[in-house]
């Protein structure tokens, strides 16, 4: 494919493109993560959130884009249940950019750093999704339509409390407090339009809590050995409590009024 300008950029065998450049905020998920959050996501531990997601999404018609995407999992539940929309995944791994591009028949994946510039033109986008991943606000705001939707996951403190209790000193990433404090003080150029809790037990063997830890952040702290020793204890199956908020936001701003600090984390 090539753009107005003359760049030239190939499609991937997978069905993927990468307009990535050498440089990355966010280097993106290895291999080992990406397979670890398919085969958890596909025993559906958190088919209530996407469910959510799709909920929050019922009335959208046209493109959403899910920012930090990953396999698109999330993403392509949403298009299940909308046939009105259709999807694009951005994400800076490609183990993850190959997977998603099989997602959906609707979906199309593009590699792509979110906290740099949005490939996309302004007013683009029907509907933003941010699913535990970094906001780059500015960009939202600029490819969103006037009035699109943008729907922020955000887990709560007790978001997987059983496994940071029982694993804290192999270093399990914790959930910070001032996380919604610092989602609220991003958005004031949106409107929050309707916020639910999410929350369930799901129950977990011992391959589905080795997935969890390591499809994360906790992937970059814990040690493998360390972890597989502990769970030695693990009596399968337990219970482990997912707890997330979804939020859904109506943009107040034009895509032209930009000027927001990125949001991470």
């Amino acid at each position: 494919m090539e753009c107005p300008a003359g760049h030239r950029f190939d499609v991937a065998k997978q069905g993927y493109v990468t307009l990535l450049g050498g440089r990355r905020r966010f280097p993106g998920d290895d291999a080992a993560m990406v397979a670890a959050r398919e085969a958890f996501l596909g025993r559906g531990h958190y088919a209530p959130l996407s469910a959510a997601l799709a909920l929050a999404l019922r009335d959208v018609d046209g493109l959403v884009v899910d920012l930090a995407g990953g396999t698109g999992h999330h993403l392509a539940q949403v298009l299940d249940s909308n046939p009105a929309l259709v999807g694009l995944v951005l994400d800076a791994s490609t183990p993850a950019l190959k997977r998603a591009a099989r997602a959906h028949g609707r979906l199309a994946t593009v590699g792509a750093d979110v906290m740099a510039e949005h490939p996309l033109c302004d007013g683009a986008a029907a509907a933003i999704l941010s699913v535990f991943g970094p906001r780059n606000v500015p960009e939202i705001q600029r490819v969103l339509a006037p009035g699109g939707r943008l729907v922020v996951a955000t887990p709560t403190p007790r978001h997987l409390q059983e496994l940071v209790e029982r694993f804290a000193g192999l270093g399990m990433v914790r959930v910070d407090p001032g996380k919604d404090a610092r989602l609220a003080a991003s958005l004031g150029g949106f409107e929050l339009t309707g916020e639910r809790v999410v929350e369930h037990r799901a129950t977990m063997s011992r391959q589905d809590v080795r997935d969890e830890v390591f499809m994360g952040p906790s992937a970059h702290h814990v040690d493998p050995g360390a972890l597989a020793v502990a769970l030695e204890d693990w009596s399968e199956p337990g219970e482990v409590t997912v707890s997330v908020t979804v939020r859904s936001y109506r943009s107040l701003i034009s895509p032209a009024a930009v000027g927001l600090k990125p949001q991470e984390r």
